[in-house]
């Protein structure tokens, strides 16, 4: 191959074409309007929920501060993948930039990533809370909030950059359609012409590093606070104990339970449709985003008092 050839394969390369739902293309018809709506949800909601941690002073607390950085979460994945998803599926805008490609990997992974520990991060609070109350206020403090911020932070983009890294690196040589609505690291990689085993064993070893060490200790701290409450005899300090954790554990079942269903898929991919897990890997970006403000702001009484708070200053 001539060095003119090279060139011209590179310049082929600069785009990608994010292909959705190959075997069902009229899955993006009726899915468009759900997802636009789901969208929406998820922007309107954290939105209220960040604006009315920002100025209610009664909600200025380490929970809640860690509650805002979720929704900042959550609107950056949400704004990372659903428009692009939405613009596929209205106007058939499929091409994607070679560099924006990758810059929507490494968000995604990173980003998820954070998420998984700021869900752990809260899963200690709440374990502080229920099993060392006394001690709670010296132990959740702004500054462990703040401590707690920068180890989500460097954690996850130090671990997670060498994911978009080492699929940049990989040769493209002419195909350029991505079988999936996002660019996912091996829906990208698989169309070089490189080995992707260090990808892929990257991807599995950082995935599971990460959202598996997390969800160990999410899980610990709830059988801790599940002894704990089963040894309290106070009368409704049971139901009151499990209030208190009930909205977090909503939260946390709804981010696993689609990341665990997106992984079996991928396990049993013989046996279902390849669109399934495009599907639940679009979904996964939105779905939680949505309901994460929701079920804190219906389930937690401050929110709901200062949302109505806010509300009548508004009127």
């Amino acid at each position: 191959m001539t060095a003119h050839q090279n060139d011209t394969i590179s310049v082929e390369v600069s785009n990608f074409l994010l292909s959705c739902f190959v075997g069902s293309p009229s899955w993006q018809l009726w899915l468009s309007l759900p997802l636009s709506f789901l969208f929406l949800l998820a922007m309107g909601a954290n939105g209220i929920l960040l604006i009315t941690i920002w100025l209610e002073a009664s909600l200025h607390e380490p929970m809640y501060y860690l509650l805002s950085l979720l929704s900042l979460l959550d609107i950056v994945l949400c704004l990372t993948v659903i428009p692009k998803v939405l613009v596929i599926f209205w106007f058939d805008l499929r091409p994607i930039s070679f560099y924006a490609c990758f810059l929507q990997m490494y968000i995604m992974n990173c980003f998820l990533a954070m998420e998984s520990c700021t869900f752990m991060v809260m899963a200690y609070d709440r374990y502080v809370a229920i099993c060392k109350p006394l001690h709670y206020p010296s132990i959740i403090t702004d500054q462990f909030v703040a401590k707690a911020a920068v180890f989500i932070l460097t954690r996850n983009i130090l671990v997670t950059v060498p994911i978009p890294i080492l699929s940049a690196r990989l040769y493209y040589c002419g195909r350029t359609v991505i079988e999936n609505c996002i660019c996912a690291n091996m829906s990208v990689s698989r169309l070089s012409c490189n080995d992707v085993t260090i990808n892929r064993l990257y991807q599995f070893a950082g995935g599971w590093t990460l959202l598996g060490s997390d969800l160990i200790l999410i899980f610990l701290s709830y059988t801790f606070i599940l002894r704990a409450v089963l040894r309290l005899k106070a009368v409704g300090a049971v139901a009151k104990a499990l209030s208190t954790c009930g909205s977090h554990f909503i939260l946390i079942l709804f981010f696993s339970t689609i990341l665990l269903v997106f992984v079996l898929t991928h396990v049993a991919k013989k046996k279902v449709s390849p669109d399934v897990p495009v599907l639940l890997n679009v979904l996964h970006h939105v779905i939680p985003a949505a309901l994460n403000p929701i079920v804190y702001g219906v389930r937690t009484q401050e929110i709901k008092q200062g949302i109505q708070r806010l509300l009548k200053k508004g009127w």
